[in-house]
């Protein structure tokens, strides 16, 4: 007979209200697994068709049992090295930008992580999760895949912002973020080469990927339902940030004042959350977040576009390509490779 959680597993639209941990613990075992790269340091667990870091795959079933969304939420969804930290960064300044003056902002002392949590990083045994009392929106943040939200999130009136990345620059930035953070873990980590990383990514053993299905996902909703999800695109965004911050605040319902606009509100939330700005700050320079895994410093490298190119060799290039090719083949989906 097979179990709830084993079909939730194969089809995430069947969600049981009830979950015991002993039912994740028997699922989990159940799982496929891999040794990521390789290597002992990192195992990653298929799950509803993504790979998922072995140490988050509670807290995920959890999170897709026990979570109560509500119609005010605000949900941020990402890959990973998409642009998570810059668009927490700049939804946190303009939800707020009438409680505290933007010159006194709580992220000049607060990393943004720590201001719009990551819903897989939070604990959501019942009775021990802190969401519940923060107030109204809620600001979270999570890297599932669309199908694999829970069903509350999908069916309410919840608002989902999704910021993605050309593959190749996400890749380079990935990669140092991974060998950064794993090297902390142990300082006898060896790193791959950047090529091993490269090709894991091909097959689509990756953090919660494979990357263009999940991103295929968030854009085909974005087109069926405009209302619940907006698209926004990393290079699109840092290029034009006036124009795409607008867009942000009047899918949230929070429109910048035509007054608001002559005071250069925009600008000083663009330059306050810009990617120099926010690097510079103490609070991002020491410390930790995510549960003290992550020195905060190690989210802020180049954020360039176009860096890809210093690290691809020309077979590299040829196989993103028609990767791109296969992947993308009969949508409308299409990313921004140089500034």
């Amino acid at each position: 007979m097979t179990s709830p959680l084993t079909k939730m597993n194969q089809n995430p639209k069947e969600m049981e209200t009830q979950v015991s941990e002993e039912d994740v613990e028997e699922l989990i075992k159940s799982l496929p697994k891999t040794h990521w790269l390789g290597s002992n340091e990192c195992q990653l667990i298929q799950y509803q068709g993504f790979w998922c870091e072995d140490f988050l795959i509670r807290n995920t079933i959890m999170f897709q049992y026990n979570f109560i969304a509500r119609d005010t939420d605000i949900l941020i969804t990402s890959l990973p090295k998409t642009g998570t930290t810059w668009l927490k960064s700049l939804l946190y300044a303009v939800v707020n930008r009438h409680n505290t003056p933007i010159t006194q902002s709580t992220l000049l002392d607060h990393n943004p992580h720590h201001l719009i949590p990551g819903l897989e990083f939070d604990n959501h045994t019942k009775g021990s999760n802190h969401l519940d009392q923060l107030s109204d929106p809620r600001l979270l943040s999570t890297h599932l895949p669309y199908a694999s939200l829970p069903q509350n999130i999908r069916s309410s009136k919840t608002k989902i912002l999704h910021i993605t990345r050309n593959p190749s620059d996400m890749l380079v930035s990935q990669y140092y973020f991974a060998m950064t953070v794993k090297k902390k873990l142990n300082e006898d980590f060896k790193p791959p080469q950047f090529e091993q990383f490269f090709d894991e990514f091909c097959e689509g053993r990756f953090f919660y990927g494979p990357y263009f299905e999940n991103v295929l996902e968030y854009w085909n909703i974005s087109i069926e339902q405009p209302e619940k999800v907006l698209f926004l695109k990393y290079e699109q965004l840092k290029a034009n940030p006036t124009h795409h911050l607008k867009r942000l605040a009047e899918f949230i319902g929070m429109p910048f004042s035509t007054q608001e606009e002559t005071d250069g509100v925009v600008n000083d939330i663009i330059e306050l959350c810009s990617f120099k700005n926010i690097k510079e700050l103490e609070v991002n320079k020491s410390g930790t977040t995510l549960n003290n895994i992550i020195d905060t410093k190690t989210f802020f490298r180049k954020g360039e576009v176009g860096d890809w190119t210093n690290h691809f060799t020309p077979l590299m290039v040829e196989k993103m390509d028609q990767l791109m090719q296969d992947r993308l083949k009969g949508t409308s989906l299409s990313f921004d490779f140089l500034p």
